[in-house]
C-alpha cells in the first residue's frame, strides 16, 4: 500500500475531556472533519463564554478540507461551528435537526455561503476519496448517527454519542443490523464513546423517564417547572404529551429552549397543539395548576432560566412555595457546584424540588458497559481508539476492549493533536499538530489568553489599587496626587492610615528622582509597583494588582 493511502486520525478535542469534540480524518489528499463542538469554560476561566478547539491545523490545510460530518446536534458536537466555519469553510452533512440547529448558529453570526446537505439514516455519500455512511443510533436528541468513513486505507467507524434503546420514544431503535453489516465487511478502526464506560449494565430507556414525569405532574397542585437540555427533543415531546393529558399549558423559557423547540416544531420533530402552547407573557392569564414551564438551566448556568428564577432575577417568573421544580439532567463533570447552588436556592424559596438523586427524572443518552460490549462485537475493529471522555474513562474503555480480546498493541489512548496513522499492517503515532483551547469572550475569538486570565484571577482574588498623579517634568514638581483609588481591595474611608502610607511611599519614590527624563517613566512605575507591593504585604498581608498612572505635564 502506498504511503499516501495510510489513514490519519487527528483528534483536536473530545479526548481527556467531556466536550469540544472535533476529529480530523485524512487520507491521500483529502480531509473530512467529524463534529465541531465546544465545552463549558472552567471555573478559573473568568468571564469566558465558551471554549472551542484550536483549529490552526484545519485553517492551514483548508485546501484539503472536503466536508464536515456531524453525529448529532448537542453543543459539545456543534457548538464551535460559527467560529470554525468562518475560517475553514466546507460543506456540511448531518441529520435535519442537527443541520437546522447549526444553520441557526450561522445566521446569528452572519455567516453565509455554507452548503447544507441533509442525510437520512443508511444514506451513503461520496466526498473526495471517502465513502461515508450514516447509521441511526439512539441518544438524548433526535437525529443522532454513528458514521462509517471508508477510504482506500480502510473503514473507520465513529460511534458518536449513543445508547442501545429497544423502546425509544421515536420508535426507531439503534440500527444494529447496519452496524453488523459494516462490521462484517471489515473495520480498520473504531472510535467509540466512553462517557458511561464506568457504569455496569445497560442504560435505562428514555420511556422510563416518562413514567416518572407522569407521576410527578399528576400529583402537582401548583406550577410544574422542568429544567432540561433544550436539545433533548424526545424528552420534551414526552413532557408535552403528559402536560396535555393533565390540562396544562406549555411555556418555553430560555433562549436555547425557545430556539430549539421552534426549529424542532418546524421540522416536525416536535408536535405541540397550538392551543397548548403559550408565551411567557401569558403566564399570568392561567391558574398555577394549568401551567407547565420547560426551561434551560439544568447545569446551573448563571444566566439560564432556572437560575434566574431561583434567585428572583427573572423578569416574568419567580419561584414560589407552591411550585414543583424538576431538574431533569445529570451535572456535567465540573458543573456539580453550580447545580447544587441552584437546587439549594430552590429549597430556600420553598419549592418542592425533584432531581436525579430523588427520582428517575433523567436517564443518560450514553451507553453503559454491556451496550459498549455489544457495539464492539458488532463492529469487530482491528484497532480501537476510545474517545469522548476524561482520561480515566478512556483508560477504562481500553481495559474493556482488551477484556473482549482486543490486543493491547492495537489500542491507542489518544491525546489532543496527536496524529494516529494506520493501515491494515500498521498502527503508529506520527507526530503532533497544533492543539489546545481557544477562549471565546463576547465577540473576541482567542484574544483572551493565559496572561489576561491570570490578571482576571488576580483582580477577583486581591482587588486593584490605582495610584494616580500629575507631574511637571519641567519644574520637577508633583502637581497633584498621588491619589489612591481602591476597587475590591479595601474600603478607603475605613483604612485612611493605610491609604496615607501608600501615598507616602509614592511621594518618597518620586522625590528621590532629582531629574526625570521621558524615558524614565516605565522604570519609575515598576519601582512604585515593587515597593508598594512590599509595603502593602507587610501591613495587611494582601497582594492587590497595582496600577500606577502618571500624567506628564512637562
Amino acid at each position: 500500500m502506498p504511503e499516501s493511502s495510510k489513514l490519519r486520525i487527528i483528534p483536536l478535542g473530545g479526548v481527556d475531556e467531556i466536550g469540544k469534540n472535533l476529529t480530523v480524518v485524512e487520507c491521500e489528499n483529502d480531509m473530512v472533519v467529524v463534529d465541531c463542538g465546544s465545552i463549558f469554560p472552567k471555573d478559573d476561566m473568568l468571564g469566558i463564554d465558551l471554549v472551542i478547539p484550536d483549529v490552526s491545523y484545519l485553517i492551514a490545510n483548508k485546501d484539503k478540507l472536503r466536508a464536515y460530518v456531524f453525529t448529532h446536534g448537542h453543543e459539545d458536537h456543534i457548538g464551535s461551528t460559527p467560529y470554525v466555519l468562518d475560517r475553514a469553510p466546507a460543506p456540511l452533512y448531518g441529520s435535519r435537526l442537527t443541520l437546522a440547529l447549526i444553520e441557526n448558529k450561522l445566521k446569528e453570526h452572519s455567516i453565509h455561503g455554507i452548503k447544507f446537505n441533509t442525510v437520512e439514516p443508511r444514506e451513503i455519500i461520496h466526498v473526495g476519496c471517502f465513502t461515508i455512511q450514516f447509521i441511526k443510533v439512539n441518544h438524548s436528541t433526535a437525529g443522532a448517527y454513528s458514521i462509517a468513513i471508508t477510504s482506500p486505507a480502510g473503514t473507520v467507524v465513529f460511534s458518536g454519542d449513543f445508547k442501545i434503546d429497544f423502546t425509544p420514544v421515536d420508535g426507531e431503535p439503534t440500527d444494529i443490523s447496519t452496524l453488523a453489516a459494516i462490521g462484517d465487511r471489515g473495520v480498520l478502526a473504531l472510535l467509540c464513546d466512553s462517557t458511561n464506560v464506568e457504569r455496569p449494565g445497560y442504560t435505562m430507556s428514555e420511556r422510563r423517564v416518562a413514567e416518572t414525569f407522569r407521576q410527578q405532574i399528576s400529583t402537582a397542585h401548583g406550577r410544574v417547572i422542568i429544567a432540561m437540555f433544550a436539545s433533548n427533543v424526545n424528552r420534551v415531546q414526552q413532557v408535552v404529551d403528559i402536560a396535555a393529558q393533565y390540562g396544562r399549558k406549555i411555556c418555553f423559557i430560555g433562549r436555547s429552549m425557545i430556539n430549539v423547540s421552534t426549529v424542532a416544531m418546524e421540522l416536525g420533530e416536535l408536535t405541540i397543539a397550538s392551543e397548548n402552547l403559550i408565551s411567557m407573557d401569558d403566564i399570568n392569564n392561567y391558574r398555577d395548576d394549568q401551567l407547565l414551564v420547560l426551561t434551560t438551566g439544568s447545569q446551573g448556568e448563571p444566566m439560564a432560566g432556572l437560575t434566574r428564577m431561583a434567585f428572583a432575577e427573572h423578569r416574568k417568573l419567580q419561584i414560589k412555595p407552591t411550585d414543583k421544580v424538576i431538574v431533569s439532567a445529570t451535572p456535567i463533570p465540573g458543573n456539580e457546584v453550580f447545580v447544587s447552588r441552584v437546587i439549594n436556592q430552590l429549597y430556600r424559596s420553598g419549592a418542592e424540588v425533584v432531581y436525579e438523586a430523588l427520582d428517575e427524572v433523567h436517564v443518560s443518552g450514553h451507553a453503559c458497559q454491556e451496550e459498549l460490549k455489544l457495539y464492539h462485537t458488532l463492529i469487530k475493529p482491528q484497532y480501537f481508539i476510545p474517545v469522548h471522555g476524561e482520561y480515566r474513562m478512556l483508560w477504562q474503555h481500553a481495559e474493556l476492549a482488551e477484556s473482549m480480546g482486543m490486543p493491547r498493541e492495537n489500542i491507542i489512548l489518544p491525546e489532543a493533536g496527536q496524529v494516529i496513522e494506520m493501515s491494515k499492517d500498521s498502527l503508529s503515532l506520527a507526530g503532533i499538530v497544533p492543539n489546545g483551547a481557544v477562549l471565546i469572550d463576547g465577540l473576541g475569538i482567542g484574544d483572551v489568553g493565559n496572561v489576561v486570565l491570570r490578571d482576571r484571577k488576580h483582580l477577583s482574588e486581591d482587588g486593584l489599587i490605582v495610584v494616580a498623579m500629575a507631574f511637571d517634568r519641567t519644574n520637577g514638581e508633583l502637581i497633584s496626587g498621588p491619589d489612591v483609588i481602591s476597587r475590591g481591595f479595601v474600603y478607603v474611608r475605613e483604612n485612611e492610615d493605610l491609604i496615607e502610607g501608600i501615598r507616602g511611599v509614592v511621594r518618597t519614590i518620586i522625590n528621590s528622582y532629582s531629574r526625570i527624563e521621558g524615558g524614565d517613566w516605565p522604570s519609575i512605575k515598576n519601582r512604585i509597583k515593587d515597593e508598594l507591593r512590599r509595603y502593602i504585604y507587610e501591613k495587611i498581608k494582601r497582594n492587590p494588582m497595582i496600577l500606577p498612572v502618571i500624567v506628564d505635564l512637562g
